[in-house]
């Protein structure tokens, strides 16, 4: 069993992981933290028992440091723990960073419970294709473990019928706006039909990306709202 750490600074956003990794076969929650700091001192402190940390969840905006100082940290400990980068970073430097610093997968957000699965999946195959011992008996298990990590693009990470570009632009007007929206203006703001809007909408309030608010007391039919957790 795989124990993972969540370090993630939005309470509502946290929940939504542990969930999702409650859901994939082969990982358990160890716990879950909101700064920097704690993250360190909970695999520091992990790392002095029969259960340690074996992979962190690390969002990039925390309140007291950097992810990438975060994953810096982290890989000085003994144990080291790997980390899974789950963060809206999209700035190529940053993404070259965090592979310097030993960061094993990079997770962009908003994505869908498919695209999370499939990442620690992967992982997962990664794990069990290295060697029991301490050495590899040659490139060929090296070679295999590396390409269970990475993987080919190609592998869909989302659900059929949904296009990856239209769950970004629909996310992103969400993400964006300063109030909560319905899916006709989503549709408006991005581009396609209200109900296409909707369906994107609800799908991401399933996987816990947005609220749904529902607003009573007006002529016709209650109106429903998203918001960005």
């Amino acid at each position: 069993m795989i124990r993972v750490l969540i370090v993630e600074d939005e309470p509502l956003i946290a929940q939504a992981h542990r969930s999702y990794v409650e859901r994939v076969p082969g990982f358990s929650v160890h716990g879950v933290v909101h700064t920097g700091n704690a993250a360190v001192r909970a695999v520091v402190a992990a790392g002095d028992t029969d259960d340690p940390v074996d992979l962190v969840l690390l969002d990039f905006g925390l309140p007291d440091a950097g992810g990438l100082d975060v994953a810096a940290a982290l890989s000085g400990l003994r144990p080291r723990p790997d980390v899974i980068a789950v963060t809206s970073a999209r700035d190529l430097e940053v993404v070259r960073t965090a592979v310097a610093r030993g960061i094993a997968v990079y997770l962009l957000k908003p994505f869908t419970f498919a695209a999370f699965r499939d990442k620690l999946e992967r992982y997962l195959e990664f794990r069990n294709a290295l060697p029991a011992g301490r050495s590899a008996a040659g490139q060929h298990e090296i070679d295999r473990a590396m390409a269970a990590l990475r993987g080919s693009s190609e592998r869909p990470v989302t659900p059929k019928g949904v296009a990856r570009q239209t769950l970004d632009h629909v996310a992103s007007c969400v993400r964006d706006a300063d109030r909560a929206l319905t899916a006709a203006e989503v549709a408006a703001a991005v581009g396609v039909s209200r109900v296409t809007a909707w369906r994107y909408l609800e799908r991401m309030a399933e996987d816990g990306l947005v609220d749904r608010r529902t607003e009573y007391g007006r002529a016709g039919r209650p109106q429903v709202r998203y918001a960005w957790r």
